[in-house]
């Protein structure tokens, strides 16, 4: 699969330097293939071969083809490449996921393969996104000296941040305060910004509050913002 990938770049790339359009054939020529029982890598070698054949010299013939025929050729090609097996799990998978398959299908159908992949691709992204929205926890506890201790699970990115800032009593909160990172992730600018902002809160209220198991990179940014992080 990954050699087909290289070649198939590669042969696009240097098409485009002729003035030619690139494109991908490789989904139905592979299912023909195997159907055939051609498993082999003689047969994708053939299968191109044919096809540069037909392009350079054979173009008169394959004109002679009635279009219903190719027609068919393709419904073929589409009833193989379909996967039917997903109607049958759709009523097993996460609802966000039955939306992208079915979503990502009927635009296939109204536009095209590649608009479809990259609306699917967005979709997912999203729904990744929200999921990990609402993982964020913080577990609250007073150690002995009076400090209140925070601790927070999850990933911190763009996504969390409102669940993060919610998390927070600065007003009510003792005046030492400690926040711990020791299962949480900081993944973007945004969540450094949301530590920043709710450390200032305390600051600004002369609260003492420490921020433990913060990775180096994070420390560092955090410092550029506020020399009072030290």
């Amino acid at each position: 699969g990954n050699r087909e990938c290289v070649a198939q770049g590669g042969a696009n790339i240097l098409n485009g330097l002729f003035g030619g359009m690139g494109g991908c054939a490789m989904i139905g020529q592979s299912l023909i293939n195997v159907d055939s029982g051609g498993r082999g890598r003689l047969s994708g070698i053939v299968a191109s071969i044919a096809l540069l054949l037909f392009v350079l010299f054979g173009a008169p013939l394959i004109e002679q083809v009635p279009l219903a025929a190719l027609v068919g050729v393709m419904f073929m090609v589409v009833i193989g490449t379909f996967a039917w097996s997903s109607f049958r799990i759709l009523h097993k998978i996460p609802m966000s996921d039955a939306f992208v398959l079915i979503a990502v299908s009927a635009i296939t159908v109204v536009e095209d393969l590649a608009v479809a992949v990259i609306a699917g691709v967005i979709m997912s992204a999203l729904v990744f996104a929200w999921k990990n929205a609402i993982m964020i926890r913080a577990r609250k506890r007073i150690k002995e000296d009076g400090t209140k201790v925070y601790e927070i699970w999850g990933p911190l990115f763009f996504g969390s941040v409102q669940n993060f800032n919610a998390k927070f009593d600065p007003k009510n909160d003792p005046e030492n305060i400690e926040i711990d990172f020791i299962e949480s992730r900081v993944n973007d600018h945004s969540g450094i910004e949301a530590i920043r902002s709710i450390a200032n809160k305390y600051l600004d209220l002369d609260k003492n509050i420490k921020l433990t198991h913060l990775s180096p990179e994070c420390q560092i940014l955090l410092l550029k913002a506020n020399q009072k992080f030290e």
